[in-house]
């Protein structure tokens, strides 16, 4: 087991979320309980002054960025604060990111990564909201919308809030193997389960809601239903139109068509059946509405490029 100790410094801002801050350093604080491990924690705003969290609740850092030793880990936290940030701050993150050993953003803290010109050319996550925003104005960096977290070399970038966790575990185990990061997971009361490359998207995260309250109503009822009979004919019967003017208003309204709104949210289902029960393949494909275990095996391997036996292995919930 490794001996060195880690530094680990935490930028504070205006308006940052409190859980991107206090998460992935409970985790560093639990790992640190064990012998061989040791996670120096340090958090830092441009003058040392408290700053103010979304939530409200107010943080004293340690110190001032310009006084703060240079880290091996560099972490910043994401929040509202990012979506107007301070040039200070910005140009401390251009020249001091470089010189950190590892690079690591929780949520929306990738924006001012970005800003400072530290994503360039790398492949990264953010929070599912903002994927778009960061791929619009940065289009250098390469916006990967679906993994709770992302590994390019020396950077991580995690999605949002609670995946700031599971990045911060990931490391842990990385550094200091799984019993420790397992050990870390129990304390917390969490699963040690989720890998970056499993997808943080919802069907109803992906899809915008649809304004009229038929087809509001229609979206949740697919959801709960994805074993149903989901053809345009039978949906727009449900929802009193003729199938093509359901067609037309259905995407128009939620940005995606029918067809594809069915695909995710039965994907979904098979997904979390798959993570969370025992039942048998059989069973799944016919309550996530493929029928058959060959039509859902196309399906996964067309979206997620793995069969649903290997998924099931790969992503199965281990409760500690």
């Amino acid at each position: 087991m490794k001996q060195r100790s880690v530094h680990v410094l935490v930028v504070l801002f205006e308006g940052v979320q409190s859980l991107d801050v206090s998460g992935p350093m409970e985790v560093f604080a639990g790992a640190s309980r064990f012998p061989g491990v040791s996670y120096r924690l340090r958090t830092a705003s441009l003058d040392g002054a408290q700053v103010r969290c979304s939530s409200g609740l107010t943080l004293v850092p340690d110190t001032a960025l310009a006084d703060a030793p240079a880290p091996d880990l560099l972490l910043v936290p994401g929040g509202p604060g990012t979506r107007t940030p301070d040039p200070e701050l910005v140009d401390w993150l251009r020249v001091h990111a470089p010189r950190a050993r590892e690079l690591v953003s929780v949520c929306t803290g990738a924006l001012l990564l970005a800003e400072a010109g530290q994503l360039d050319g790398h492949r990264v996550t953010t929070h599912w909201s903002v994927c778009g925003t960061l791929a619009r104005r940065f289009p250098a960096v390469r916006v990967d919308p679906d993994p709770i977290f992302v590994r390019d070399g020396r950077l991580a970038t995690s999605a949002g809030v609670t995946a700031g966790i599971d990045l911060a575990l990931a490391l842990v185990e990385e550094e200091h193997g799984r019993d420790v990061a397992l050990a870390v997971a129990r304390q917390l009361v969490v699963f040690l389960r989720r890998p970056g490359n499993q997808a943080q998207f919802s069907a109803q995260l992906t899809a915008q809601t649809a304004v009229r309250e038929p087809l509001r109503e229609l979206q949740h009822w697919i959801t709960e239903h994805p074993d149903a009979d989901l053809s345009v004919e039978a949906l727009a019967a449900r929802a009193r139109l003729s199938p093509r003017h359901f067609a037309r208003a259905f995407q128009a309204e939620t940005g995606l068509t029918p067809g594809r709104y069915v695909e995710r949210v039965r994907l979904e289902q098979a997904r979390r059946l798959l993570e969370d029960t025992t039942e048998g393949i059989t069973g799944i494909s016919r309550a996530s509405g493929y029928g058959t275990p060959e039509a859902m095996r196309r399906a996964f391997v067309k979206a997620l490029g793995t069969a649903p036996a290997e998924y099931r292995r790969r992503f199965r919930s281990q409760p500690v």
